[in-house]
C-alpha cells in the first residue's frame, strides 16, 4: 500500500488530487492547517487528516511525527501555495510589490516546501519507491515568461512567479541530490481555485491530472523534470 500525503489538501487542486489518488487505491493524508477543514475533508474522502502548516517548523515535525507512528510515508506532494493580491483582487505588480510581500509569500511557497521535504525526508528514504511532487506553475518558466508569444508573459506579478521559479531549483538540486527518489515539478495548468479566486480557466479535474501522474511514476519514471499535462515544459 502506498501512502501519500499532500499539504493544502482540504480543497482545491489538493482535495481533488487526494480523492483521485484514493481511488487509485493511495492511503492518502490530507495536510490542512485547519484541523475543522481537514477532518471534513479526510471523512468525505476516505482519507486520514494531518494538522501540518507548512510556514511553521513545530507543527511540520509534529506532522512527520504522527506519519511515522503511522507507518511511514512514500510520496509527499508539496501542494500548499498562495498568491498575493492588491486589495481589488489583481495582481500586485512591479510598481507595488515590497520585500515584506515576497517574504510572506516565500514563507509558503518556498521555504515551505523545504521545509516539510526536510522533515519528511527520513521516512521517503525509508521507501522502496519514494516520490515528491513539487506543485510548480507556467509561470515559473523563465522561458514562456520572456516569450511575448505566450499567455505568462503578459502576468504582471514579480512575487508569486518567482517563487515557483524557485521551486523548480529547489526540484532539480533535491532530484540530483537523491537518485533513489523521483523528484519532479508539475504545472497544473490555469485552474479555477481560491488561489486566483476562481479565475481560472480550467476545473480542478484537469489540474490535478498532470499532479496524479507524477504521485504514482514509477522507480524507472523521470526525476527532476518540470512538467504539465502534454509533457515537459522549458525552464
Amino acid at each position: 500500500m502506498t501512502t501519500t500525503l499532500i499539504t493544502g489538501a482540504n480543497k482545491g487542486l489538493g482535495f481533488e488530487t487526494a480523492r483521485r489518488l484514493v481511488a487509485a487505491g493511495h492511503t492518502v493524508y490530507v495536510g490542512s492547517r485547519d484541523a475543522g477543514r481537514g477532518r471534513r475533508a479526510a471523512e468525505q474522502l476516505g482519507a486520514r487528516m494531518v494538522l501540518v502548516d507548512v510556514t511553521d517548523d513545530v507543527s511540520v515535525a509534529a506532522a512527520a511525527k504522527v506519519v511515522e507512528t503511522e507507518g511511514g510515508l512514500d510520496v509527499l506532494v508539496n501542494n500548499a501555495g498562495v498568491e498575493e493580491r492588491a486589495r481589488d483582487g489583481g495582481v500586485v505588480g512591479a510598481a507595488e510589490v515590497t520585500a515584506e510581500m515576497m517574504r510572506s509569500l516565500f514563507e509558503t511557497n518556498v521555504f515551505g516546501v523545504v521545509r516539510v521535504t526536510h522533515a519528511f525526508l527520513p521516512l521517503l528514504q525509508r521507501s522502496a519507491a519514494p516520490v515528491v511532487v513539487n506543485v510548480s506553475s507556467g509561470l515559473a518558466s523563465m522561458a514562456r515568461v520572456t516569450d511575448p508569444g505566450t499567455p505568462a508573459y503578459a502576468y504582471p506579478g514579480v512575487t508569486y512567479p518567482a517563487s515557483k521559479t524557485a521551486v523548480n531549483m529547489i526540484t532539480v538540486q533535491y532530484a540530483k541530490a537523491f537518485p533513489a527518489m523521483r523528484i519532479n515539478a508539475v504545472e497544473p495548468g490555469y485552474t479555477a481555485t481560491d488561489l486566483n479566486r476562481h479565475t481560472g480557466t480550467q476545473t480542478v479535474e484537469e489540474g490535478a491530472e498532470i499532479i496524479v501522474r507524477m504521485a504514482q511514476v514509477g522507480p524507472e519514471g523521470p526525476t527532476g523534470g518540470y512538467f504539465d499535462a502534454a509533457g515537459p515544459l522549458p525552464w
